[in-house]
């Protein structure tokens, strides 16, 4: 592996976005994020890698939306900030991608550093508080592996005692619609609810 000249320019860590704005991936600023182009990322990444029954992918946009459902069920008390702290918990992804958990643990810290810095500068950005409080931490992580645990039976072709086992879920399977949807029809759905909960 060739190591790169001591005068070379560094080498390029941001991305380019349609709406004009870089994201530098090392170092995100809030001033680089912008709802749109989240929205359009998440409406076009697939959860499980595109591994689900349907015409369509279900995506990430789509499966952030489930999230916020099941936290208004199960906490109807939250504040509207941690609702959209819950739909803006994997917004990183448009960004790192959705990898799955067993790649992820691969890759180790590298992934998981960069994500938590995405994900800190999208929570400034829209004035939520980084890190989240514990108690809405808690209530979106549950809310997250009850629709994971839903995608994984009704999506992703896993059985109940399967599913129980590989993402650790004993509650009752969730009431969703996980009809997957086209990407343009989930990137709206995405901004409708992020300006519902403004």
């Amino acid at each position: 592996m060739r190591s790169q000249p001591a005068d070379a320019p560094p080498a390029r860590a941001w991305q380019r976005m349609l709406s004009g704005r870089r994201l530098d991936i090392l170092d995100p600023s809030p001033l680089d994020v912008e709802i749109q182009d989240i929205a359009l990322g998440l409406s076009r990444v697939a959860r499980w890698n595109g591994q689900t029954h349907g015409e369509h992918g279900f995506s990430v946009a789509q499966h952030s939306l489930a999230v916020v459902d099941l936290l208004r069920r199960a906490e109807p008390r939250l504040p509207v900030p941690a609702l959209r702290a819950g739909l803006l918990h994997d917004a990183a992804e448009y960004v790192t991608s959705d990898l799955i958990t067993p790649f992820k643990r691969a890759v180790g810290r590298p992934y998981d550093e960069i994500e938590r810095r995405v994900a800190a500068a999208i929570q400034r950005a829209f004035g939520l508080p980084a890190p989240l409080p514990e108690a809405w931490e808690r209530a979106i992580h549950q809310a997250d592996r009850a629709a994971a645990f839903a995608e994984a039976v009704q999506l992703a072709g896993f059985d109940i005692a399967e599913a129980r086992k590989v993402l650790g879920f004993r509650g009752a399977m969730p009431e969703l619609d996980l009809t997957p949807w086209p990407a343009e029809q989930a990137r709206r759905a995405f901004l409708d609810r992020f300006a519902a909960l403004g």
